[in-house]
């Protein structure tokens, strides 16, 4: 008989022991995952009863969560969304949260480990968890001058960033979307409102350009053909290299024509200030022959190219081929082949070149806020990477001058404002459109904001008068010229 209790008793003692383990795991180990789990719809239900933090810019709200009349405590709401959708994206029943939304989720919904002193004296108080507000690097007023340039029905982008810290003013691509539209409780609507939005041509909600597109960069490019150039010690800016009015693409009887639109065939020979100037193409298939690829894989890479990044938003790896034919790494030099960049890396490539060749790691974030007005985390400027001497940016600054004065754009030009700037048209196979691009920083000498502008899929006339006057205008309003 005792035998037969002794067994009972261990028995239950390990059972016990079996229920209390998988106790504690579930809520001091697993209860986060689970809790974000997108299969997850009672979480996901319990969380619209709760104050998410909102989503700042200078202080003001662009999203927060207002009393609900309807089976929620809240409702999401967005202000300007066209505005800021592609950075806040949304937070829906129906599709979960995407962009700052869903990367800023522990924080606006007070489950960060910086909130954990908070949620102990919530648990103690019996006080509700309330989400910390997220505020912004971006400028409004920027913001808007820059939403407002590209055209409605127009895919595009503008950045405009601080090489000194990285910090990201205006982030705006088009075409936008109403993020309100997916917010709403009712999961029929919101589907309803979801196929409506995809019939948008290039519209995705679940894509920022910004950071997600991987386009042909073109001559914008060339910056990174001229840091490995001046670091082989086979160029420099005083002497004359040959400027053939087309070339035979390495190993082929493909011809390669200089730009077209400028006036790269009145100088047979010339200083890499014309050539850069003029953004003649058939030097820099020369340069690309004279490094090698190994040497031009490697300036790309330390400028971005194939490296993880959040701002905190995920950046899409910007592409550079490996294994090209001689033919292929002339095509790449000058932005065409597989060659493939987001907004952001041209905007990185200016700002290495404008903060004497550090790259500061770019960031969305200003500051993260409890709900009693404490700050929880305020984001430090953060090297991204040393990617070039001070000695080669500052030629390469030099030579980027050169568009300004009477080259490829010269109608970014302003009076008494010294401009650093590289243009880029990327051909789009053979349906005559290309991708425009310029990416430069202001004043040269001092630079205080990094620009880049990339049209997509559009003729040529339209993106060069989309790049270089909007160029101005942005630079304009920063100081206010």
């Amino acid at each position: 008989m005792n035998t037969a209790l002794r067994h009972v008793w261990i028995s239950v003692v390990a059972l016990f022991i079996l229920v209390f383990g998988a106790l504690s795991y579930i809520q001091f180990f697993a209860a986060k995952d689970l809790s974000s789990n997108p299969l997850n719809t009672r979480q996901l239900y319990k969380n619209f009863d709760l104050a998410r933090g909102a989503i700042l810019v200078d202080g003001k709200p662009i999203a927060e969560s207002v009393a609900s009349d309807d089976q929620f405590d809240y409702q999401r709401t967005y202000a300007d969304p066209k505005l800021y959708s592609h950075l806040t994206g949304f937070y829906s029943l129906t599709y979960g949260a995407n962009m700052l939304e869903g990367v800023m989720d522990d924080e606006l919904t007070g489950q960060s480990d910086s909130q954990f002193y908070n949620r102990m004296v919530n648990l103690l108080t019996g006080q509700q968890d309330e989400g910390a507000s997220v505020e912004l690097t971006i400028d409004p007023k920027l913001q808007k001058t820059a939403y407002d340039l590209i055209p409605d029905g127009q895919q595009g982008t503008i950045i405009v960033s601080e090489p000194k810290t990285g910090n990201i003013l205006a982030m705006v691509s088009k075409p936008s979307y109403n993020t309100n539209l997916l917010a709403v409780h009712s999961g029929a609507k919101a589907s309803a409102n979801m196929a409506e939005l995809l019939k948008t041509p290039g519209l995705s909600p679940n894509i920022n350009p910004a950071i997600g597109h991987l386009i042909a960069p073109g001559s914008s490019f060339k910056i990174l053909d001229l840091v490995a150039g001046l670091e082989s010690g086979k160029y420099n800016l005083q002497d004359e290299y040959d400027n053939p009015e087309s070339m035979l693409l390495p190993g082929t009887n493909t011809p390669l024509p200089n730009f077209v639109e400028g006036i790269c065939s009145n100088k047979p020979r010339a200083k890499l200030s014309f050539i850069v100037g003029q953004s003649c193409n058939t030097p820099f298939v020369a340069m690309s022959q004279a490094v090698g690829q190994d040497a031009l894989r490697d300036v790309t890479e330390r400028f971005g190219f194939g490296q993880p990044l959040a701002i905190p938003l995920r950046v899409t790896p910007s592409e550079f081929p490996t294994d090209m034919s001689p033919d292929e790494l002339g095509l790449a030099s000058i932005g065409q082949f597989n060659v493939k960049a987001t907004p952001l890396q041209m905007n990185m490539v200016a700002m290495g070149i404008a903060n004497d060749g550090v790259i500061m790691k770019p960031n969305l974030i200003k500051q993260v806020t409890a709900p009693d007005l404490s700050v929880l985390s305020q984001p430090k400027p953060e090297e991204f990477s040393t990617a070039t001497s001070k000695d080669v940016a500052n030629d390469v600054t030099e030579l980027m001058r050169s568009p300004l004065k009477g080259g490829t754009a010269y109608t970014a030009n302003i009076p008494g404002l010294d401009i650093a700037a590289k243009t880029g048209t990327a051909q789009i196979g053979k349906t005559g459109k290309v991708n425009s691009w310029i990416t430069g920083f202001a004043p040269a000498d001092d630079p205080q904001v990094a620009v880049t502008i990339v049209i997509e899929k559009t003729d040529y006339a339209t993106g060069h008068n989309l790049t270089s006057p909007n160029l101005k205008k942005i630079l304009e309003a920063v100081f206010n010229k």
